[in-house]
């Protein structure tokens, strides 16, 4: 997943296990390094079209770095190496790149001197060796395809700093680390024009930002013909809008995808689903969209002539049954389903997973079940298929719950699926006995989507045979190309693969990396029903008012081509009157005097004489050639925009061409004038006063400060030597004033960056005031004593400061961030003051310092994570601004204390854990961060129930399943960290309170062993605890001590092993083993991961303890699911 928004760096982090580069306030899925814009999928395929993959080659580096521990940058850059043409680097952020983990990219290395558009596809593993034992180096595999956008990818978190800064652990000998980059590229050569129309028949769909996996789903229900008649065939009219109904906007995209010549957009069809712009940058998962749309569209076909047709395609039916072994009882449950979910862990392909689908799970023992009328009883327990669809949609559980890691994560292992699957197979092991055993249940492999990436994102593509022969096609956003069956079939099965070492000279044995890409969901066709599935769709199939509103799109967007393409013949000459002056002063424009954009504008042709094109004029506006006079504007120092000179006859003789103005620029020529035209008292135009060198063009404002208004007043044409005191008259009479009313004169002289208006002297001529043609000069009554005081803006200066930096501001509250509670009127340069006074006085909150403020983020629409310090932005436009950008959201928090004071103060997140009881209390803990150890203790056992109430307790930080730390109960908690790390609070046994001299406190932690990368690996899990080993004492004896702590059932308990883990390498123990002559004494205050501890080997299961909140103050946001609300 990719985004199209520009987002430059935050110093949020969130910390990752795949693929993730610094990411920047939630924001979902990779992210650059870099500071600048954020790739676009849409432009990454728009690259990609233009692509043909090379050979692949491939290399290692490895990078020593010295005094690692001493460094004093916050990055560092390898050397660079050559993988072919291709030139790379390794980064690395000793200290981690704003997480407590090392962070590690790969980086292209010559990429500032790299022509633009260019792009590199890389496989590639980092790793840090472990210097002790080979087995135990940490390695990281990607793949990333590297573009002017994504200079560099890989791991935020690669590894925790406190591992690898633990001197015991082997990662860094005598302060030394060792980096290894194993590299494979596939050169790329760039065809740009590449047709994907042309060259397989077929068009791709345009990514909006992270709609890869919609795409890929979309393209494989089109080129199922059966389903796409369908959609043809569900009633629609021609007074529907495609962007409100699903079927409209369904039927015309697969109406473009049929008969367009090129790819096509989406954004019809993720507006019927009620979809915003946030939703498309947000990645989900296929088959979530794929049931959502398939329940979707079933509701929308019922009552139609295609009723019916989503169960027709695609529902099966499977039976759920318990069946008694020793008495005659049997239960089922008949259910159906629109596709199935297969496991991929411990399975090698389809069929493996079909085998443990229907597997047979024995009841018995204290599982026994419950039959009506026989009591407990042993049964087995299973699932068999009733009856298969037509169309079989399997969707492969890559990702999975890992209990030990506590985290989502991808299984990238190998798994198979054939061209032809028989589901017959073994003479129908999978199906119930009330199956139809008639139906040949052969079926044949339509598509596979893919799933290239982590959990983190990723990118969704299809391999689609739409005939079912040997042609296969790879559907990747916009670009469609011709693919064989190995890169459609074997190449989507994941696993590793191995590639030669191509550097003369070097180590060359071959290495290893992880395929990241593989097949995520498969399509079968049954074989019996192809020839009805695989249909012929053409255009009797598609509504007539469908064909003429697409037809005429098409035309439409043909004329815009043609337009496109015959620009640089023309010119737009954009023409301003008073009437838009009129018009937009005070309402859409206060300052300067026009929008150019919103007058009337005439596409003209370079080699037209001026002349000629004021007849244009007159027949548009019926202004006789003769009654007008064009002015040229014209941009100032100071960044405004005046009308400048009037055009001479010699200038109107000239090919509108030749003007300076469009001459000077290749693209997007425009001549913006000023049409000056007299009206006489018949409101007919008459004849243009001459003009002299020595007249000057001016235009009035009139400012009425009891409405707080501004309008257009007119314009004069005055001599330089004239006095405004001699113009007040006429001034009176444009505003409608009496004759002698007294009024003030301001000039307009700028806006930006800031505000500039100043008192013109009424008796200073205008040359000496320095006024020239286009000057803007504003006026108004005096203001009177009686009401000056009442006016919020007296004057037009202070009402054209007011009109500057005003702002209205969306107000939300965290809790809801999509939804504005209220909005206000603030100005930007608002103090922070100002700014919580306003909104505390519209919530009815009587202390402001109680409002809490967080910024919004303009590229994920989110709050940022981090609020607003009390007084620490100096004015609302500091609030507002993110990345050169101004929102107009602000959110809200009321705090139960004043800001100050909580800012004063350290928030803690504790769990405690009971003695005796299973449930773990979550307890907020509020202290002044100047508060130690013991206060933090003391606070818990006010909020807590303990088991005795002179209980002792102490504070420990837990990390991956380990304890790396028991807190000193003087230590301040100022710098002590929840975030990364879990803080948990427990009673302290009376056996630990009275140590002999030979007793060894001990650390305990759960724990399985996992084959991975050909390595077997010590993963803990499960809460880690401290147990009190005495004198001589052996296992058996230990053992019985951890199982009544545990609670844990002797069946259970029997299967566990018990070993002596140092440096991650167990060492299994016998009951007879005397344990405490073992461990080495080591001090209990000691930071970091003990050398040794006392492992307890079994399987993973989930938490056996629960956790309740206590006092949770902090709202936090759940996961978006897919939503189609039209």
């Amino acid at each position: 997943m990719t985004m199209m928004t520009p987002q430059p760096l935050d110093d949020d982090q969130q910390g990752d296990e795949e693929m993730l580069v610094p990411n920047s306030d939630s924001v979902e899925g990779p992210q650059p390094l870099v500071e600048g814009p954020l790739p676009m999928e849409e432009e990454n395929a728009g690259i990609l079209e233009n692509q043909v993959l090379g050979e692949l080659q491939a290399s290692r580096f490895s990078w020593t770095i010295e005094n690692f521990s001493r460094l004093n940058v916050k990055k560092l850059y390898s050397d660079v190496f050559a993988v072919g043409s291709y030139k790379w680097r390794v980064l690395i952020f000793p200290k981690g790149n704003n997480v407590n983990a090392l962070s590690m990219y790969l980086d292209a290395a010559d990429c500032a001197t790299l022509p633009y558009g260019w792009n590199r596809n890389a496989q590639f593993r980092l790793a840090i060796v472990n210097q002790m034992d080979n087995k135990l180096t940490m390695k990281k595999d990607s793949q990333h395809q590297f573009n002017q956008r994504e200079v560099d990818w890989g791991f935020t978190s690669f590894m925790p700093l406190s591992e690898l800064y633990d001197t015991n652990k082997g990662y860094l000998m005598n302060d030394t680390c060792i980096v290894e980059a194993d590299v494979a590229v596939r050169e790329v050569n760039d065809y740009w024009i590449y047709d994907s129309k042309k060259e397989t028949g077929f068009v791709g769909l345009k990514n909006q930002g992270a709609t890869c996996y919609m795409n890929s789903l979309l393209q494989t229900l089109y080129h199922i013909p059966y389903f796409r008649k369908a959609v043809y065939h569900m009633p629609t009219t021609e007074n529907d809008n495609p962007t409100g109904s699903i079927p409209l906007a369904l039927q015309s995209l697969f109406y473009k995808l049929q008969y367009h010549d090129t790819s096509v957009a989406t954004k019809e069809l993720t507006k019927s689903f009620g979809w915003d712009t946030y939703d498309s940058f947000m990645q989900h998962d296929v088959q979530e969209l794929n049931r959502v749309l398939s329940e979707k569209l079933e509701d929308k076909m019922k009552g139609t002539v295609v009723e019916g047709t989503i169960q027709k395609l695609f529902e099966g039916n499977h039976m759920n049954y318990i069946e008694c072994i020793n008495v005659d009882f049997k239960s089922t449950r008949k259910e159906s389903f629109y596709d199935l979910q297969l496991d991929v862990k411990g399975c090698k392909d389809v069929y493996a997973s079909f085998d443990k689908y229907v597997e047979v799970e024995r009841l018995e023992g204290d599982n026994k079940y419950h039959a009506e009328g026989h009591g407990m009883q042993d049964a087995k327990k299973g699932v068999l298929f009733i009856d298969f669809p037509p169309v079989l949609q399997l969707q492969l559980k890559r990702f999975e719950y890992d209990f030990m890691r506590d985290t989502m994560v991808k299984i990238n292992d190998r798994y198979e699926f054939p061209l032809e699957l028989d589901l017959d197979r073994d003479n129908g092991k999978y199906l119930s006995p009330d199956a139809d055993r008639s139906i040949r249940n052969l079926y044949i492999l339509h598509s596979v989507l893919v799933h290239s990436g982590g959990v983190q994102g990723g990118h969704y593509y299809a391999f689609i045979r739409p005939k079912l022969s040997d042609l296969w096609y790879k559907f990747d956003d916009e670009r469609v190309t011709k693919e064989d069956v190995e890169r459609a079939l074997e190449e989507q099965y994941g696993g590793e693969e191995e590639f030669p070492q191509t550097n003369p000279g070097y180590n060359n044995t071959p290495f290893k990396f992880t395929k990241c890409s593989n097949a995520y969901m498969l399509v079968y066709i049954r074989v019996s029903d192809k020839d009805k599935i695989i249909c012929d769709v053409d255009e009797k199939d598609i509504a007539e008012h469908l064909q003429i509103r697409l037809k005429k799109e098409q035309e439409e967007k043909e004329d815009k081509r043609r337009y496109k393409a015959q620009a640089h013949l023309y010119t737009i000459i954009k023409v301003a009157r008073d009437e838009d002056l009129k018009e937009q002063i005070g309402k859409d424009a206060y300052f300067d005097l026009v929008d150019h954009d919103k007058v009337r504008n005439f596409r003209i042709q370079k080699q037209m004489r001026f002349n000629i094109f004021k007849e244009e004029v007159a027949k548009e506006f019926g202004i006789p050639v003769q009654f007008q006079r064009f002015w040229m504007w014209a941009k100032r120092q100071n960044h405004t925009y005046r009308p400048n000179r009037p055009l001479t006859p010699q200038d109107e003789a000239q090919a509108v061409g030749s003007f300076r103005e469009i001459s000077s620029k290749v693209h997007g020529a425009e001549l913006k004038l000023f049409l000056e035209v007299e009206f006489g008292l018949d409101l007919q135009s008459i004849p243009l006063p001459e003009i002299t060198k020595d007249d000057i063009l001016l235009f009035f404002k009139l400012y009425d400060p009891e409405k707080e208004e501004l309008r257009y007043a007119g314009r004069l044409l005055v001599k330089g030597t004239a006095k405004p005191i001699e113009i007040l008259s006429k001034l009176n009479e444009m505003a409608g004033f009496a004759p002698d009313e007294e009024i003030e004169l301001f000039e307009e002289i700028k806006f930006e960056p800031s505000v500039m208006c100043e008192c013109l002297h009424k008796r200073a001529s205008f040359l000496s005031s320095q006024i020239e043609n286009g000057d803007i000069i504003c006026f108004q009554k005096r203001p009177s004593d009686k009401w000056k005081d009442k006016i919020r803006f007296p004057d037009v200066p202070s009402y054209l400061e007011y009109v500057k930096n005003r702002q209205v501001v969306h107000v939300r509250t965290l809790e809801r961030p999509r939804e504005d509670a209220f909005s206000l009127e603030l100005a930007k340069n608002h103090t922070y003051d100002d700014v919580v006074e306003k909104i505390a006085q519209q919530l009815g909150v009587e202390d402001p310092s109680k409002i809490r403020l967080t910024p919004h983020n303009c590229y994920s629409q989110q709050p940022k994570p981090n609020p607003i310090k009390y007084r620490s932005v100096d004015h609302l436009q500091d609030m507002l601004m993110h990345h050169n950008q101004i929102s107009d959201i602000l959110y809200y928090e009321v705090l139960d204390i004043p800001l100050p004071e909580l800012q004063c103060i350290k928030n803690l997140k504790v769990a405690f854990h009971h003695a005796t009881k299973d449930e773990a209390a979550v307890v907020n803990i509020r202290l002044p961060k100047q508060s130690t150890v013991g206060d933090v203790l003391n606070e818990i056992k006010k909020k807590v129930e303990l088991s005795q109430p002179n209980a002792e307790l102490r504070l420990l930080e837990v990390f991956c399943h380990k304890i790396y730390k028991i807190f000193p109960i003087l230590e301040k908690i100022e710098n002590i960290n929840d975030q990364y790390w879990t803080l948990r609070a427990e009673e302290i046994p009376e056996e630990e309170k009275n140590l002999g001299p030979n007793d060894h406190l001990i650390h305990v932690y759960h724990f399985t062993k996992e084959v991975s990368q050909n390595q077997v690996q010590v993963q803990n899990f499960g809460d880690p605890f401290l147990l009190v080993i005495h004198e001589g004492e052996t296992l058996a004896d230990v053992k019985l001590r951890i199982q009544k702590k545990l609670q844990v059932q002797d069946e259970e308990f029997s299967k566990w092993n018990f070993a002596l883990l140092s440096l991650g390498c167990p060492e299994y123990l016998e009951d007879s083993n005397v344990v405490s002559s073992r461990f080495q004494v080591q001090r209990i205050e000691v930071y970091g991961v003990w050398k040794q501890y006392l492992g307890l080997e079994h399987s993973v299961t989930t938490p056996k303890r629960a956790y309740t909140i206590v006092n949770q103050t902090r709202h936090t946001l759940d996961h978006q699911a897919v939503r189609i609300s039209n």
